[in-house]
C-alpha cells in the first residue's frame, strides 16, 4: 500500500491555491487549430525563451529520426548513441539531458517522460511520433511558469497533432542503408464529427556492421466533435519497434583498424518496444472563461540489452545487460482560466490541477550473455504518484507594463517493493517527498518594436525512488547512498525581443540554473550516484526573418557554462562532464510555387568528458537538404540529403574505462583501459519519397 498524503503540507498548498492568484495570457489560454500556433510575439509572450516554431518550418526540415523534430526548439541538440528504436540523446542549456532529464515533452497532451525508468531517469522516447501529424510545437525554458512540472528545469516542448488533414494521402519512402517507410494517413467531416486514421510501418538496416533490422508499426485512431468554441477528442495510439543496436565503442579500436567507425564489440545488443495509449480532451472557451480538461491512460513495455564495457566486469561471460520496463501510466488534469480584476487592475487568473499514477509492475536490471540472463542485479515492482495544484495570476499594471506571480505545489508518493532474493528486501521502502515552487515574471514595452522580460522561479525534476528507497548497492552489498525524491532548481532569466513586424523576429536571453544536487540513480548499475550542486549560466540568441514570399532564414545560437559550486573532492574538477558548450543553428526554406527547399545546418561545440576538463569531445557539424515537388494535385515528390558534406563526426562522445576481449587475451586489461567511447554519426545518405493525396 502507497502511504497516505501528508495531510499537513496538502492542506498548506491547497490554501496557498487558495490564496494565490494565477495567469494566462492570451497565448496560453486553450485553443482549437488546424493550422498550429502561431509563435509567441510582443503584447502576449511572457518571456524571451518561448515560443511556437511554425508547422511550414519544422514540416520541411529533413528529419533522420521522429525525435529530431525537437530540434525546432532553440538550442536543442537531439542526437542518438544506440538503435534507433532507443530514445534520443538530448542537449540544453548547459545539460547532457541524456534521455530527457530536465526537458518535459508532451505529444498530445500526455507526458512521454518516464520517471524510475528501466533505463535512465525522465526517459523520453519520440519513436512512437508520426512527425507528419504534428500541429505545431510549442516550447518554453526555465522553471518560471506554473503550470510547468516534472523534468522542464531546462525546458519543455509541446506537440500538438492534427483533428483534421487537409485531404487523405499515402506516402512511400525509400533510402540508403535498406531504409523504407509507408505511411497512409486521412480524416473525414460529417456534421461536428471527425475522425482521422494514421498507419505508419518503418524499416532500417542503418549503416552499421551489424545490421539495425529496425521493424516499426505505428497507429493513430482520432475521433472529435464540436466546434473551436466547445467540444472533445478521444485519440488512440499503438506503437511498437524491434531492433539491433550499435553501442559506443573505443576510439583506440577505430584508431588501430580493429574496428570499423560502424562496427559492434556485441552484436547481440537491442531491444524492442510497445506503447499503447488512449487520451481524451474536452474543452469549454466561453468569453467570461476558458477550461480545458483531459485524461489519459498508457500501456507500456520496454526492453534493451546494452553492453558498454565489454569485458571489463566478467572476462568469461561478458558485460552485457538487459533492462526491462512494464507499467501503465494513469493521469489527468485540468486548468481554467478566466478574466478578472486585482486592485483596479484587468488581469486573467489562471489554476489548474494534475495527477500522475504509475504503476510499474517491473523494472528491472540483469546480467545477460548474448540476451540470455543468467543473473539478477535489481527486480522491483514500484507505484509512484505525483498530484500537482498550480495557479498564477497574470496582471496588466499599465500599457507598458505586464506582470505574473504564480505558485505551485507538488507531492510525491512511492512504494518500491524490491524482488531481488538477495537485497530486495533491503532496498524496497516507501515514502513521500513535497515541493512548493513560486514563479514571477516581468514584462515592459520600451517600444511598439522592443520588449524586455525578466523571470524567475523554482522547479524541480524526480528522482528515480528506487535511489530513495535504496541502503544497498545491488552490486557490492555496501551501503548506498539515497537520493531525495524531489531535487530543486531555481532559475532566473533577463530577456528581450525585437519585432518590428510579423516577418522579422530577435530574442536574446541571459539566464542561470542553480541545483540542490545533481544526485541521480545509475540504471546501468543499479544504484545511486552522489553528486554536488551545480550552477548553470548562459547565453541564448534566436532570429526569424521573412525575407519575402519565397525565403525564410533562421538562426540560434547558445552558450553554455556548468560548473559544479564548492571545493572539488581530491581527484576530481569542477566540470560537469558531457555538458554542452556552444551550439550553433541556421536554416534556409525556400518556397516557389511547386517547389519547396530546405537546408539546415547545425553545430555543436567541444565539451569536457571528464571533471577536470582533461579529456575534450570533438566538435561536429552536419549539414541536412530536403526538397519536395508538387507534380499536380495528386502526387508530390521529394528527396532528402543526411550529412550533406559527409563529415565524419560523433553523434556522442563518452569517457571511461573498459576492456575488449583482446585486451583480456593480451593481459592488458587490469582495472580497464581509460579511451573516449564513440557512437558515430551517420554518414551521408539520401531519402526519396513519394506522396499521393486523394
Amino acid at each position: 500500500m502507497l502511504p497516505p498524503y501528508p495531510v499537513s503540507r496538502i492542506t498548506l498548498a491547497g490554501l496557498l491555491l487558495g490564496a494565490t492568484t494565477a495567469f494566462a495570457q492570451q497565448s496560453h489560454l486553450p485553443e482549437v487549430q488546424v493550422r498550429g500556433p502561431k509563435d509567441a510575439s510582443i503584447g502576449v509572450a511572457d518571456s524571451a525563451s518561448e515560443g511556437a516554431v511554425e508547422r511550414e518550418s519544422f514540416q520541411s526540415r529533413p528529419k533522420l529520426r521522429p525525435g529530431d523534430i525537437v530540434e525546432a526548439v532553440p538550442g536543442v541538440v537531439a542526437t542518438q548513441h544506440s538503435g534507433d528504436g532507443k530514445a534520443n540523446q538530448y542537449f540544453l542549456r548547459g545539460f547532457n539531458l541524456d534521455h530527457g532529464t530536465d526537458f518535459a515533452v508532451t505529444v498530445d497532451g500526455m507526458p512521454v517522460n518516464m520517471p524510475s525508468h528501466g533505463h535512465g531517469q525522465g526517459f523520453a522516447d519520440l519513436n512512437f511520433l508520426i512527425p507528419d501529424l504534428v500541429s505545431g510545437v510549442r516550447y518554453r525554458k526555465g522553471p518560471y511558469f506554473a503550470d510547468g512540472g516534472d523534468f522542464s528545469l531546462a525546458g519543455s516542448a509541446t506537440l500538438d497533432y492534427f483533428g483534421v488533414l487537409p485531404a487523405p494521402f499515402a506516402e512511400f519512402t525509400l533510402g540508403a542503408n535498406n531504409f523504407r517507410r509507408l505511411l497512409a494517413a486521412g480524416s473525414r467531416t460529417r456534421d461536428d464529427q471527425t475522425w482521422l486514421g494514421a498507419i505508419e510501418l518503418e524499416g532500417n538496416d542503418g549503416p552499421w556492421d551489424v545490421a539495425e533490422r529496425l521493424r516499426k508499426f505505428n497507429a493513430v485512431v482520432r475521433f472529435s466533435q464540436g466546434s473551436p468554441v466547445r467540444g472533445f477528442n478521444l485519440t488512440g495510439m499503438a506503437y511498437r519497434n524491434r531492433w539491433n543496436s550499435t553501442d559506443q565503442v573505443p576510439q583506440r579500436l577505430i584508431d588501430n583498424g580493429e574496428l570499423s567507425r560502424f562496427g559492434s564489440l556485441n552484436p547481440t545488443d537491442g531491444g524492442s518496444t510497445r506503447r499503447l495509449s488512449l487520451s481524451g480532451k474536452w474543452f469549454d472557451n466561453d468569453p467570461k472563461g476558458q477550461t480545458q480538461a483531459g485524461a489519459y491512460l498508457i500501456d507500456y513495455r520496454f526492453d534493451l540489452f546494452s553492453d558498454f564495457t565489454y569485458f571489463l566486469n566478467n572476462p568469461i561471460r561478458g558485460d552485457q545487460f538487459e533492462q526491462t520496463d512494464r507499467r501503465r501510466v494513469f493521469g489527468a488534469h485540468a486548468l481554467h482560466s478566466r478574466p478578472n480584476q486585482l486592485a483596479g487592475l484587468d488581469g486573467i487568473l489562471s489554476f489548474g490541477a494534475q495527477w500522475r499514477a504509475d504503476r510499474i509492475a517491473e523494472v528491472g536490471l540483469y546480467n545477460t550473455e548474448a540476451r540470455q540472463r543468467w543473473a539478477t542485479v535489481r527486480n522491483d515492482k514500484v507505484s509512484q504518484d505525483l498530484l500537482s495544484l498550480h495557479a498564477q495570476q497574470f496582471v496588466h499594471f499599465s500599457e507598458r507594463l505586464r506582470g505574473y506571480a504564480g505558485l505551485r505545489a507538488d507531492v510525491l508518493r512511492y512504494d518500491v517493493q524490491g524482488r531481488e532474493a538477495v537485497f530486495g528486501a533491503a532496498n524496497s521502502g516507501s515514502g513521500h517527498d513535497s515541493q512548493i515552487s513560486p514563479k514571477a515574471g516581468l514584462a515592459f514595452a520600451v517600444t511598439p518594436a522592443h520588449e524586455l522580460y525578466l523571470n524567475a522561479g523554482v522547479g524541480f525534476h524526480s528522482n528515480d525512488v528506487r535511489g530513495a528507497a535504496i541502503r544497498l548497492d545491488p552490486q557490492t552489498g555496501l551501503p548506498a547512498d539515497r537520493v531525495p525524491a524531489l531535487a530543486k532548481g531555481k532559475g532566473s532569466e533577463i530577456g528581450w525581443r525585437f519585432q518590428p513586424g510579423e516577418d522579422l523576429s530577435l530574442t536574446a536571453a541571459l539566464w542561470q540554473l542553480k541545483l540542490a544536487s545533481e544526485l541521480v540513480y545509475v540504471g546501468d548499475a543499479g544504484t545511486t550516484e552522489a553528486g554536488r550542486a551545480s550552477n548553470r549560466r548562459g547565453v541564448e540568441v534566436t532570429a526569424r526573418w521573412k525575407a519575402n514570399a519565397r525565403w525564410r532564414l533562421e538562426a540560434d545560437a547558445a552558450w553554455s557554462r556548468a560548473r559544479f559550486r564548492g571545493e572539488a573532492p581530491a581527484g576530481e574538477g569542477n566540470f560537469i562532464d558531457n555538458t554542452v558548450e556552444r551550439v550553433f543553428a541556421a536554416g534556409a526554406t525556400y518556397t516557389d510555387g511547386p517547389w519547396t527547399a530546405s537546408l539546415r545546418l547545425r553545430y555543436m561545440g567541444p565539451r569536457a568528458l571528464d571533471t577536470l576538463n582533461t579529456v575534450r569531445s570533438r566538435a561536429n557539424t552536419l549539414l541536412n537538404f530536403g526538397t519536395r515537388y508538387a507534380v499536380n494535385k495528386q502526387l508530390t515528390l521529394g528527396l532528402d540529403v543526411f550529412n550533406l558534406a559527409g563529415k565524419k563526426g560523433n553523434d556522442i562522445e563518452y569517457f571511461y574505462a573498459s576492456c575488449t576481449a583482446g585486451d583480456t587475451l593480451r593481459g592488458q586489461c587490469g582495472s580497464g583501459i581509460d579511451d573516449r567511447h564513440v557512437h558515430p554519426m551517420e554518414p551521408r545518405s539520401a531519402r526519396v519519397t513519394a506522396r499521393w493525396t486523394f
